[in-house]
């Protein structure tokens, strides 16, 4: 099987952005303006999470209680088995905290996955820093996570895209299949990104189904203008 699977975390197999959460309950007030600058595109998200990062106060266990508490698509654990049994490599690749994303993996059983995300640590007292390792080094991604050079740097030649908003856009643009939620739904059909739509993990699980039927009955994979668009 030459297929490889990249995740989106927020909004994908998270049931919502589980940044905003952690921001919402821990950060200093300001935390919103700099989003918008984000959202203008006057700034990067590398930028923005750091600068909103730094305005956090929590424990570390005040930290892991709360994110603890927030929900996922259960569903995500039985499309990492089928997967698991088709050959299927799965990385989880977001521009979130890796902090919160592994403890969210964990409580779901999904500890081995690989996850490719900015690294947030406790400082002494109650604040955070935020690194990003996987940033893009030349400076020409603003993304604290560049998922294009991660999607490039992994060994499989056919790229299974799952994710739902704004930081998926570069990377759908290079994938072969896009499973999308949400606005990248809208992203794949303006710009003719082979694209199947799904809403829940239980319904992507069916579309992976049909992907691996129809890559057994033709061993040559479809190329992307042939796949089918929502």
């Amino acid at each position: 099987m030459n297929w490889q699977a990249i995740v989106d975390f927020d909004g994908t197999i998270s049931r919502e952005d589980t940044t905003d959460r952690v921001l919402q309950r821990f950060a200093e007030p300001g935390w919103e303006e700099i989003e918008a600058d984000w959202v203008a595109g006057k700034i990067g998200s590398r930028e923005c999470m750091q600068r909103q990062v730094a305005l956090l106060h929590a424990s570390p266990d005040v930290f892991d209680t709360f994110v603890s508490s927030l929900a996922i698509d259960w569903g995500f654990a039985a499309f990492v088995r089928l997967c698991q049994r088709a050959g299927i490599p799965v990385t989880v690749v977001s521009d979130g905290l890796d902090r919160t994303i592994h403890a969210l993996l964990g409580r779901a059983g999904l500890n081995g996955l690989t996850v490719v995300a900015n690294h947030i640590e406790p400082l002494p007292g109650d604040r955070w820093r935020l690194t990003s390792p996987h940033a893009d080094p030349s400076g020409g991604c603003a993304s604290g996570t560049c998922k294009c050079r991660v999607a490039s740097s992994l060994s499989r030649p056919l790229t299974l895209l799952v994710g739902d908003g704004r930081s998926d856009f570069c990377v759908a643009g290079q994938a072969d299949l896009v499973f999308a939620k949400k606005s990248l739904i809208a992203h794949c059909r303006d710009n003719g990104i082979g694209h199947r739509p799904f809403n829940t993990f239980s319904e992507a699980v069916g579309l992976l189904e049909s992907l691996l039927s129809e890559t057994t009955a033709e061993p040559a994979a479809p190329a992307r203008k042939d796949m089918i668009n929502g």
